[in-house]
């Protein structure tokens, strides 16, 4: 009630359904085809992530943004894997959770910077160690940070950056770039790693031990 409440409020938005389970997410978004979904992690029956995956499978156009306590839901990260293409914590203020909605519903990804953070958190445990040994961190780490050496300096600036869950405006007044500068970098990235959006950046560089804290 008061997401509906909050969103109702915006004049470019319309609430067209509410689903209490993640089976009722994943026919309502087949029966009604929203722009962007705002998908619970923990619900009975289907979970938001399974709901995620099966409705981003069957319908790629629709955009998912994943909402979680995440002191709770600790598995929210795949999510994200599933699909998603936003992250946000559910006492996000207002402003947070209508700003990653017109970003998501636009194209891009949204990650801000507290959930980057968290993540790091939850699977700081995973990452490699400095100095450890290739062999001990696992043949994913080596390959995938010798996959980022195609990356000219600024790019690889740029991809640590968002890494840490910043966004276009921040990356242009971090490295006094201009926005569309920064898109043209950001869309590079992409093209050269073969990531769909920022969110995946953000994958390989946590889940990769390729950024720490």
């Amino acid at each position: 009630m008061g997401f509906r409440m909050v969103l109702e409020a915006e004049d470019d938005f319309t609430v067209v359904a509410e689903a209490g389970d993640g089976a009722a997410a994943v026919r309502l978004a087949a029966s009604m085809q929203p722009d962007v979904i705002l998908m619970d992690v923990r619900m009975p029956g289907v979970d938001g992530i399974e709901a995620t995956r099966l409705i981003t499978a069957a319908h790629p156009q629709i955009r998912i943004i994943i909402l979680t306590t995440f002191d709770l839901d600790e598995y929210a990260f795949g999510g994200l894997k599933a699909g998603a293409r936003g992250f946000l914590l559910k006492d996000a203020q207002p402003s947070e959770l209508t700003a990653a909605i017109r970003a998501v519903a636009s194209g891009e990804a949204s990650v801000s910077p507290r959930v980057t953070r968290r993540m790091l958190e939850l699977f700081g445990s995973r990452l490699p160690a400095d100095g450890e040994d290739s062999a001990e961190a696992g043949e994913g780490s080596s390959a995938d940070a010798a996959r980022i050496d195609v990356l000219t300096d600024r790019e690889r600036e740029v991809f640590f950056a968002i890494a840490e869950g910043l966004s276009n405006t921040e990356l242009a007044e971090r490295f006094f770039l201009s926005e569309s500068t920064v898109k043209t970098h950001v869309g590079r990235i992409l093209q050269k790693l073969g990531l769909r959006d920022r969110v995946h950046i953000v994958i390989l560089a946590y889940e990769q031990g390729l950024a720490r804290p």
